[in-house]
């Protein structure tokens, strides 16, 4: 077996896990969560199998280099960060229905690295640019950032859900089976802190990289212009926060949008701008 197939097995092993979270979220059963949970984990498991033989396929074919340099190898190491970021939250917390808001991210992720006609999945050399030293370092960094965001957004549209049922003294069992607002909150805001470290980290590391491969560290590429606007919007986030005591509602809609930012800096800008980073995803 290759790494595609073990790729297409965590596939599956998401999509399924993302359906059981869903069934907790809608039925209150929490065998259903467990199941999700395991298949999640097992999901992790077998990713990092795959990842580990794909590097390794990648020497045996004389392109030795680790899979994170094209759209195709970002999107599972996205999936992989996000999935892994929420199994520790739902560990921390005991807030397993947390995955219904979750885990479809990281399968729809994984489904579109598999079947998109978009997508490329093939290990090719890397071109003189992506030939250094702080490509996993840049690359790491940035998507564990970007996982985290995921999860905070999913966490905010949680909050936004069950703060909608609160005011309209909606008593749906459905709804108020969700975390109290506070709970959510909380999380969501711990989140974002932690990807904004990371995402930090990846934009340090990225400029120390440019300064390497073309000699300048910013050159306002249309990924580099969008990496600082994200940056700038989830600073603006925690400023308010703990400036202006923001808290709840706006936080999960800066959540919610902060990561659609992510999403166009990340896939948007691939596909809809030309610059320095036109070549991969990171």
């Amino acid at each position: 077996m290759d790494s595609s197939q073990l790729f297409g097995v965590t596939m599956i092993a998401y999509i399924v896990a993302a359906a059981f979270y869903i069934g907790l979220f809608l039925f209150k059963n929490e065998r259903v969560g467990v199941v999700g949970m395991a298949l999640a984990m097992a999901g992790v498991g077998i990713q990092t199998a795959a990842t580990g033989l794909r590097w390794y396929e990648s020497y045996q074919m004389g392109a030795g280099h680790a899979p994170l340099t094209n759209m195709y190898e970002s999107l599972v190491f996205f999936a992989w960060c996000t999935t892994i970021i929420y199994l520790v939250l739902e560990f921390r917390f005991k807030t397993r229905v947390m995955g219904a808001f979750v885990m479809p991210c990281a399968a729809v992720a994984m489904a579109y690295a598999s079947f998109s006609d978009r997508i490329d999945d093939q290990i090719s050399p890397l071109i003189p640019a992506l030939q250094s030293n702080w490509l996993i370092a840049h690359v790491v960094t940035c998507f564990i950032g970007y996982g985290a965001f995921a999860v905070a957004g999913g966490l905010g549209v949680m909050y936004l859900l069950k703060q909608s049922a609160s005011n309209a003294n909606d008593r749906q069992p459905l709804i108020n089976a969700l975390p109290e607002l506070k709970v959510i909150d909380d999380q969501t805001h711990k989140t974002i802190v932690f990807g904004f470290m990371w995402l930090s980290a990846g934009i340090i590391t990225g400029a120390v990289w440019a300064n390497e491969a073309w000699g300048t560290y910013w050159s306002w590429d249309p990924k580099e212009t969008w990496s600082i606007i994200t940056w700038f919007l989830y600073a603006l986030t925690l400023h308010a926060r703990f400036t202006r005591g923001w808290r709840g509602r706006r936080i999960a809609w800066l959540a919610i949008v902060g990561f659609l930012a992510v999403f166009f800096t990340y896939f948007g800008v691939n596909f809809f701008l030309s610059g320095l980073h036109s070549y991969g995803s990171v």
